[in-house]
């Protein structure tokens, strides 16, 4: 029986469940708006709401009680200077749970978690990412039309090239005359104690 122990063990030993819900926290406090699993957003609405409240204290003790869970300074200090105000008038119910469909590997019920109020600081992001998207499809067709002309260099300056670096390489090594390979077989000789 599981008397007294409430909550979702996740299939995970205690210790990485509490670095797992950190994580999630700290992610969730970054981008305003996380994806995952729908077992995960539950466990991970109360711990992220009381992170909140706690920040809604704003003194030093609630600070340095905050950086116990979160171990990020960044995301500590954006929470009380960012996040936290915003929630000044607000008692609780921070953030939201929106379900999905089923991801299509494992079938696992998906959610978004998100913090209240903040719906247009996740789209704004969102956008960012299918700009950047769409660049870089743009971009390989970019590198095609340069590449197209480098390939249209005279055959006569590529023969060139190819014709100079045998040389320079031949150049640069020097070649082994007896006297140097009968010095190298004498040293091993000597040393071995074989003849």
């Amino acid at each position: 029986m599981r008397h007294l122990n409430k909550g979702r063990s996740l299939s995970r030993s205690p210790s990485h469940r509490k670095a797992l819900l950190a994580n999630l926290a700290q992610e969730l406090f970054e981008r305003k708006r996380i994806r995952t699993t729908l077992a995960k957003a539950k466990e991970l609405r109360p711990y992220a709401e009381k992170l909140v409240t706690n920040a809604k204290k704003g003194h030093l003790a609630a600070r340095r009680h905050v950086l116990r869970y979160l171990s990020r300074a960044d995301v500590v200090k954006m929470l009380f200077e960012e996040i936290a105000p915003k929630f000044a008038e607000r008692n609780g119910g921070y953030t939201r749970i929106i379900k999905l469909n089923p991801r299509i590997g494992d079938n696992a019920p998906l959610a978004i978690v998100e913090l209240v109020g903040f719906e247009s600081v996740a789209t704004v992001k969102e956008e960012g990412k299918e700009k950047k998207a769409s660049a870089k499809k743009s971009k390989p067709a970019a590198k095609k039309d340069a590449a197209g002309a480098k390939e249209k260099k005279p055959a006569k300056e590529k023969k060139a090239s190819k014709e100079k670096a045998p040389r320079q390489a031949a150049k640069a090594s020097p070649k082994k005359t007896a006297s140097t390979k009968g010095a190298t077989k004498g040293r091993s000789s000597k040393s071995g104690g074989r003849g």
